[in-house]
C-alpha cells in the first residue's frame, strides 16, 4: 500500500496504511511548503518548509533532519531528485535561486547563471511583484543534466548541462507554470500546468503548444500523467487565484484529456466544485492508472486514470486542510 505525504501550512501529514490508516505530523511550525522523493531510494524524502530550510528524513518520514549546508535562502519553494544522475538533488528559492547539490543535500552549490538569463528582469510575482520564485524543478528522467525550471512568474527555463548554463523561455512557452512534468514512455514530452492554461512540447521545450480546448477553468496548478499512457492527462483547475487555494472562497474543478488536446471534466465522485480548491495531484510508478488528488475535502483516489474518483477514508487532524494544500507525493511500498 502506498504511503502518501501532504504539505501543509501547520505540518506535514504521512497517511500509512497497515492494517487500517493512521496519520503521523511531521515538522509542526516549519511551514512545509514542497516535497519530492528519492526514485532510486524510496526511504530518503525531501521537505522544503517557507522560512525554515531544507529537511531530510532517511526512513521514509518518519524521522527528519535540516540540510542544506550551502543554500542562501530559508524559503524553499521547489525540490526534486534526478532520476537520472545518482546522488543529484536541485533546490529552488524565493528569491528566485537553484542550488544543486551531489550529495544527497548535505552540501549545495548555486547555479548562479540563472540569473543572467534575459527574461529575469520581467520575473515579478503578482502578490508580491518585488520578488519571485521557483515554482517548480522538473528533471528529465531520461536525459542526466537536463533540468526544466518553472518561475513564478515570467519563465519556464532549461538547462542541459546541469544547470552550468541556462537557456531562456521560448516564444510561446508557459509563463506562470505551477507544475510540469515528464514521463519515461515519452522522452522529449513536457507538460505544464499554468496559470496561462495547459501547455505541452515534444521536443524538450524547444517549441510549445497550449492546448486549451475544453477547458473551462484555464488557471491551472497540478497536472498528473498515467504512469502507463503518458497519452493520459490530468489536470486541476480553477478561473484564477483568488478562488484556487483559499477554501473559503474557493471553486476549482478537474479535467482529463486523452491522446488529443480536448479536454473534459473529470469530476465523477469528487465534491462539487464550488468551495473546493484547486486539488495537488500525484502520481506513483508502481501504480499504473492510478492518480491522487488532495484538497480541502481531503485525499481522493482514481483507479482508471481519472475517469472516476474515490475518497480515501484516512482519518486526517481536525481541520487539516483549513489553510490549503501545498503539495502531496506517494511513497511506494
Amino acid at each position: 500500500m502506498v504511503t502518501l505525504v501532504v504539505a501543509t501550512e501547520p505540518a506535514l501529514l504521512i497517511a500509512r496504511h497497515s492494517s487500517k490508516w493512521v496519520v503521523e505530523e511531521h515538522l509542526k511550525g516549519n511551514s512545509p511548503e514542497s516535497l519530492t522523493v528519492d526514485p532510486q531510494n524510496p526511504t530518503r524524502v525531501y521537505c522544503g518548509t517557507w522560512g525554515n530550510g531544507l529537511w531530510r528524513s532517511d526512513d521514509a518520514g518518519k524521522s527528519w533532519h535540516p540540510v542544506g549546508l550551502g543554500i542562501a535562502h530559508d524559503e524553499i519553494t521547489a525540490v526534486a531528485v534526478s532520476p537520472a544522475e545518482r546522488g543529484v538533488v536541485y533546490a529552488g528559492t524565493e528569491p528566485s535561486a537553484v542550488f544543486r547539490s551531489e550529495s544527497g543535500g548535505e552540501t549545495w552549490t548555486e547555479l548562479s547563471d540563472l540569473q543572467s538569463l534575459p527574461s529575469a528582469r520581467s520575473w515579478s510575482f503578482p502578490p508580491r511583484p518585488e520578488t519571485h520564485h521557483v515554482r517548480w524543478i522538473e528533471p528529465d528522467p531520461t536525459v542526466a543534466g537536463r533540468v526544466f525550471v518553472a518561475i513564478e512568474a515570467g519563465a519556464l527555463v532549461r538547462t542541459l548541462d546541469g544547470g552550468q548554463t541556462w537557456l531562456d523561455r521560448v516564444p510561446g512557452s508557459p509563463i506562470d507554470t505551477h507544475m510540469a512534468a515528464t514521463h519515461r514512455l515519452a522522452p522529449r514530452r513536457v507538460y505544464s500546468a499554468a496559470g496561462d492554461g495547459y501547455f505541452e512540447s515534444d521536443n524538450a521545450g524547444e517549441s510549445w503548444a497550449r492546448q486549451v480546448d475544453g477547458l473551462h477553468h484555464r488557471y491551472l496548478v497540478g497536472v498528473a500523467v498515467d504512469p502507463a499512457d503518458p497519452n493520459t492527462v490530468v489536470v486541476s483547475a480553477a478561473s484564477g487565484p483568488f478562488v484556487a487555494y483559499s477554501p473559503r472562497r474557493a471553486e476549482a474543478y478537474i479535467y482529463r484529456k486523452l491522446g488529443r488536446p480536448l479536454f473534459e471534466l473529470a469530476m465523477e465522485g469528487l465534491p462539487d466544485g464550488q468551495g473546493t480548491i484547486t486539488s495537488r495531484l500525484a502520481t506513483n510508478p508502481d501504480e499504473p492508472g492510478v492518480i491522487y488528488a488532495v484538497n480541502n475535502y481531503g485525499l481522493f483516489c482514481s483507479p482508471d486514470a481519472g475517469q472516476s474518483w474515490k475518497t480515501v477514508e484516512i482519518p486526517w487532524p481536525q481541520h487539516a486542510f483549513a489553510h490549503g494544500v501545498a503539495a502531496l507525493i506517494c511513497l511506494p511500498d
